[in-house]
């Protein structure tokens, strides 16, 4: 399980979009947002910076979380 700070994140269309960005990479992966926190949780054997980057693609700022 992987941890990114995602800032940008305010409703739960947010939260579909990320879910629909790192689903489009892996159609399997487990994504977990936490919309009061701006964490995502994915479950996914993608690199990290892959998912970063398909996060940023849809249009908001991504990094992995501290102690990751």
């Amino acid at each position: 399980m992987q941890t990114f700070k995602v800032d940008g994140m305010t409703c739960g269309g947010c939260v579909g979009a990320v879910t629909r960005a790192v689903q489009s990479l892996d159609k399997d992966a487990k994504v977990d947002v936490d919309l009061a926190s701006h964490t995502v949780k994915v479950d996914s054997p993608l690199p990290a910076v892959q998912i970063i980057d398909v996060i940023t693609t849809a249009g908001f700022e991504a990094r992995t979380a501290p102690g990751e």
